[in-house]
């Protein structure tokens, strides 16, 4: 079977102009508490602190990730996000208030909640997404969808960045927009339910899989794939954040200017995502395929870790962060979230809980272990070095994984060209 509308950019249709409103008021509330949440961890515990809270965090996501699936089984999609984040709303208010003396254990279940609220709130757009985007369609938009999120990323940082610098507030204080912004999501997000925009689709390129959840990923090759193609991902990012966290800190000691600084990088992050979103994502989606947007980050990313043996500076750390996050949140997502798009909904829903939720905590608990090895095994003058060595070998295994996946998609899903 094959779709008359071509692949690459297209006209922006409602829905998509409704999925990118959407995606920036999420992220524009996650990065008012992106920032806050590193500044106050690097405050309290210093970067040695991060690899051992990302492994507590993957376990708290493990405990969460049965009670999600069998919520997303019952309840209709729109009503899941709706009431996520209302209830992450008052988390988050609920935290300011713990949080006005501080204290290690505050700030570490901070950042802990934080972790899984950014796992939730953007594996919940994207599964609601997919379940309501043709594949036709989302082959034209999901480049102007993800963009929608880059847009918030740069909002997010450039307005939490103003409020800590040109007002009262402070780096806690971030908790307090966040929740104002989340309810404010919640009540779009239902207004588009109730205007049909978030109407699921019936794709007839639609691939039914035998199981769900985690039996449906390990039943498949294509979703094994996919899981393996996306875990790699988070294998390399722990490694990379260390490093440019451990050169922040140094650099800034005073917490609010550390959190200035963070969420003004962050703006510049977004920027560069977008403008790769723009200008590169559609091209490589059009004259390349799906595949090839695959390969982009870590080729990327192993080039410029490549480079930073040359040059250990904060300056090339913050290179390296966004040759990973920054094609990452772009062209990586766009083409990730694509080959979600011929699968079942509700299997898409609960694979991506499995795939992003627990393989992304596990494959970082293994960065971070890697991390912990590497900074008590070395010296540490050569901790830089070997943690860089470390990410150009995971980029070697992913490229391959990539390579692989696009074998296997050529081979099951021909309604797809690769």
């Amino acid at each position: 079977m094959t779709h008359s509308s071509p692949p690459g950019r297209g006209p922006v249709t409602g829905r998509a102009l409704a999925l990118f409103a959407n995606f920036f008021l999420v992220i524009l509330a996650y990065y008012q508490v992106k920032a806050a949440s590193r500044s106050l961890l690097l405050d309290y515990g210093g970067p040695n602190a991060f690899p051992y809270v990302w492994i507590g965090s993957a376990f708290v996501l493990l405990a969460f990730i049965g009670v999600y699936n069998r919520l997303v089984a019952r309840q209709p999609r729109v009503r899941i996000v709706v009431a996520s984040l209302l209830v992450f709303s008052l988390i988050l208010l609920g935290f300011r208030q713990w949080m006005t003396h501080g204290s290690m254990a505050s700030v570490v279940l901070f950042y802990v909640f934080v972790d899984l609220f950014s796992v939730v709130i953007v594996e919940q757009f994207w599964s609601l997404a997919n379940s309501v985007t043709r594949l036709d369609e989302g082959r034209r938009t999901y480049w102007f969808v993800a963009s929608g999120g880059l847009a918030g990323g740069l909002a997010g940082g450039l307005v939490a960045s103003a409020l800590v610098a040109h007002t009262p507030l402070q780096t806690i204080d971030l908790l307090v927009s966040c929740a104002v912004l989340l309810v404010i999501a919640a009540v779009v997000n239902g207004a588009m339910g109730r205007a049909g925009l978030l109407q699921e689709a019936i794709d007839d390129a639609t691939l039914s899989l035998s199981g769900a959840g985690l039996r449906a990923v390990t039943s498949n090759r294509y979703l094994l794939l996919i899981a393996l193609v996306v875990c790699l991902s988070q294998l390399a990012e722990p490694v990379v954040e260390y490093q440019f966290l451990s050169a922040v800190n140094a650099a800034y000691a005073e917490t609010d200017l550390r959190t200035q600084y963070i969420a003004n990088f962050f703006s510049v992050l977004g920027f560069v995502s977008l403008g790769v979103n723009f200008l590169i994502t559609p091209y490589v989606h059009r004259r390349l395929g799906v595949v090839a947007g695959l390969a982009v980050q870590p080729l990327m990313l192993g080039v410029v870790s490549s480079a930073f043996f040359a040059q250990q500076s904060a300056t090339m750390a913050s290179i390296m962060k966004i040759a990973d996050r920054g094609l990452s949140y772009s062209i990586n997502r766009a083409s990730k979230e694509l080959l979600y798009v011929p699968i079942d909904p509700v299997i898409t829903f609960q694979a991506k809980a499995w795939i992003d939720m627990l393989g992304y905590r596990l494959f970082k608990v293994l960065g971070s272990s890697m991390i912990v090895f590497v900074t008590f095994n070395v010296p540490q003058l050569r901790v830089a070095v070997d943690l860089a060595w470390l990410t150009v070998g995971i980029c070697t295994v992913w490229l391959v994984a990539v390579f692989w996946l696009g074998v296997e998609q050529r081979r099951t899903l021909v309604v797809v060209p690769a």
